[in-house]
């Protein structure tokens, strides 16, 4: 997986019923558009995010 800053990442719930939780990558830490990731959620909270197969990463346009 790569992303760039500004990108929008996508973690889909895993179970029924869970939420799928949006956030802005504000840092890229791996080389090279890898992983982690410094993520901005929707709720304003921020983490570093190391996706798995539940996430899907969006790039920016503009």
């Amino acid at each position: 997986m790569h992303a760039g800053v500004g990108d929008e990442i996508q973690v889909h719930g895993r179970t029924v019923g869970s939420a799928e939780q949006r956030g802005e990558i504000l840092e890229v830490r791996g080389p090279d558009g890898a992983p982690p990731y410094l993520v901005r959620f929707a709720d304003g909270h921020e983490a570093l995010v190391y996706p798995g197969p539940d996430c899907e990463v969006q790039a920016h346009h503009g």
